[in-house]
């Protein structure tokens, strides 16, 4: 059996999630903790379910999705696993953070990135990859056809999409891969976003403003 669990972390009001099994072996991903306080609400939680954390996983590398990395990495000994296109919107966090007041850290980069055609593995379980640029370079979504949800980034939000305006973004591409990848999951799918309210794939089919089945 999977569990998620969110928590809404930084002045972005980006939703950080764990994946656990039933042994308690978890996935973080887009770990977006950056201060104290929300790095002990994070660290008090994994302690108190008795979560033992054995990969760090990023969609996409925006800042708000990677402020906690460096936190991850010192107190659970991970280096984040993203697609190689993230590489320099990752490395261009550490330029522009400060000019945006935000404390940032930058976290060891791994040796091997992630690819499409991966499959991640929790204990007996199996998510697969989602390859969806369009927000970003080489953004990944992480889906559970076993137990019917989707990680979505900032691909597909409830009633609306990701901007498409910052570099690396492309508006066309983004469409095209929520029309042809996203939109083609089971319409009872679970969609955890990278901000705001859980959706469905169905719900979005019907009533999504930006984009259409």
């Amino acid at each position: 059996m999977l569990k998620v669990h969110s928590f809404t972390f930084n002045p972005y009001q980006e939703n950080t999630y764990l994946i656990s099994d039933e042994e308690n072996n978890c996935l973080i991903i887009d770990p977006g903790m950056y201060n104290y306080k929300e790095e002990d609400t994070f660290r008090e939680y994994i302690s108190e379910h008795n979560l033992k954390p054995i990969q760090l996983l990023n969609t996409h590398c925006h800042i708000d999705h990677v402020l906690g990395n460096h936190f991850i990495y010192e107190e659970y000994g991970l280096i984040s696993s993203f697609h190689e296109g993230e590489i320099s919107t990752f490395v261009s966090v550490t330029a522009y953070a400060p000019q945006m007041g935000i404390p940032y850290t930058q976290a060891p980069i791994a040796k091997k990135f992630l690819k499409d055609t991966d499959t991640l593995r929790l204990g007996k379980h199996e998510l697969q990859i989602i390859y969806a640029p369009g927000h970003s370079p080489a953004h990944l979504c992480f889906y559970s056809p076993d137990y019917g949800f989707l990680i979505g980034g900032d691909v597909l939000f409830k009633n609306s999409i990701g901007r498409t305006d910052l570099p690396g973004g492309n508006h066309e591409q983004l469409l095209k891969n929520i029309k042809e990848k996203i939109y083609t999951l089971p319409d009872e799918t679970l969609v955890y976003p990278g901000h705001g309210p859980t959706t469905t794939i169905g719900s979005e089919k019907k009533s999504n403003p930006f984009v259409t089945a």
